[in-house]
């Protein structure tokens, strides 16, 4: 991992796209928590989630913790609450009982904190450190507010009161996707080295060789998963692992999450409003043992992680590997449906200059796509900057996913981005597409 000095106009460059990306998404964290009143704040809408007053003060209480203290080595804040808002020693379901801030005051807590860092941010040198060469920690403190901002986000779609978030609905689409498309054999570079703000589990960039595959050119759809469903596909254990069978019968799983029964058809809940299910939608809210279910039943499987990044980042024409699959530049609203902007999945073909260049769709935004491999560090890894980010997830409890959703920021997802959830978790915005082995004639071509 290279650590470059900013000097100069560039710094001031680097000053400016900083200060736009924290306050860009404060904006979104103050509106996730000032559509509902204060007891809803304090209320847990699920034993799954935390309730949103402490998410609220926990992001604070990161920044407070890397840039106030670590990079600019300033006096505490609130040293007092530091216990209350560690994730790991304190259990989702365990928070609501803690004494935690109330709103008013866990307001005035994030104020103040990011004043402290706006006057650190003006005085601060990139220099060769690891944590500020870049504006790592920075860019570091924004994806995790911004991951917070899609865990409240989720947290608004489990909440049983009124509707309160409301977003325009994505574009409709102008292409209709291939069925499949077949990724030759051959080797590529899969993570980074070169994005500044790529996280430890992203890294190193390594040399990755495949055979050739198939991919969906598209997200599985609600309409496709509906005909699983019609099939019987929940009560035929044939399709399911022996470990998803028995959590499909423990958990007494029928269908997605948020749908329900609408005359022959199916309703789904978004955000406390019910529509009908539309067809041609990404199908989300199903955990993993769904989707290895759904793509045994289709005579396929899941893609590993090195078989999604390689149809998403892999350019045949240069051998390259691209940040997104449309290139190196950042996300717009052409290309991919991130960050909000919508409150649901956009239809398939909805973002054809988001396409990889073998003409995948989709990939980024959306919906998160479970992959068939379990989160590990790439050869090389180092724990960077500290072990609680990504190595103590490493092993066989978490499955990847890839790709990010409609909740997902752009600053917190790229081509090397990786998530990782428990196999049985459905609250998220997960959804996934299917693979399958080349045949020796498809490889040949």
């Amino acid at each position: 991992m290279t650590h470059t000095v900013t000097e100069g106009a560039d710094a001031e460059a680097l000053r400016s796209r900083i200060a736009a990306e924290l306050e860009r998404t404060r904006a979104r964290t103050a509106l996730l928590t000032e559509v509902v009143d204060d007891a809803d704040l304090m209320r847990q809408h699920s034993p799954l989630m935390s309730p949103l007053v402490w998410d609220l003060a926990h992001v604070g209480n990161q920044e407070e913790l890397w840039l106030v203290r670590d990079v600019g080595g300033r006096e505490p804040v609130r040293c007092d609450i530091d216990d209350l808002y560690d994730a790991f020693k304190q259990p989702r379901r365990d928070r609501p009982s803690l004494p935690l801030l109330p709103p008013t005051e866990a307001r005035a807590y994030v104020a103040t904190v990011r004043d402290k860092v706006f006057d650190l941010l003006d005085r601060v040198a990139f220099d060769s450190r690891p944590l500020v060469a870049d504006g790592f920690a920075f860019g570091m403190i924004v994806q995790h507010e911004q991951q917070h901002d899609e865990t409240m986000l989720a947290t608004h779609q489990l909440r049983s009161g009124p509707a309160v978030l409301q977003a325009p609905p994505p574009p409709e689409p102008t292409v209709r996707p291939a069925g499949e498309v077949l990724v030759p054999a051959g080797p590529f570079v899969m993570g980074t080295d070169a994005d500044p703000w790529a996280l430890d589990n992203e890294r190193p960039a390594h040399r990755v060789e495949l055979p050739a595959y198939l991919i969906d050119a598209a997200p599985v759809t609600n309409g496709a998963y509906a005909e699983f469903i019609a099939d019987g596909g929940y009560d035929d254990p044939r399709w399911w692992s022996e470990q998803g069978w028995q959590h499909r019968q423990e958990a007494g799983l029928s269908a997605p999450l948020h749908w329900r029964r609408d005359g022959d058809g199916w309703a789904y809940r978004r955000f406390g409003r019910w529509s009908p299910v539309r067809a041609d939608e990404p199908v989300v809210h199903v955990c993993y043992h769904e989707a290895q279910a759904y793509a045994t039943w289709a005579g396929k499987r899941l893609p590993t992680e090195a078989e999604w990044e390689k149809a998403a980042r892999w350019d045949p024409a240069t051998g390259r590997s691209r940040r997104y699959p449309w290139g190196d530049d950042d996300p717009t609203s052409a290309h991919a449906n991130l960050g909000q902007r919508h409150l649901w999945p956009a239809p398939v073909g909805a973002y054809p200059a988001g396409a990889s260049p073998l003409g995948v769709h989709q990939l980024i935004g959306d919906v998160w796509e479970w992959t068939s491999t379990t989160f590990r560090g790439y050869p090389g890894f180092v724990a960077f900057p500290y072990r609680e980010y990504s190595e103590v997830f490493f092993g066989d409890d978490h499955q990847v996913l890839r790709g990010g959703s409609f909740g997902t920021d752009r600053a917190a997802c790229r081509g090397t981005f990786r998530n990782w959830d428990y196999p049985i978790r459905r609250q998220i915005f997960s959804g996934f597409r299917c693979a399958r082995d080349a045949d020796a004639e498809q490889a040949r071509r």
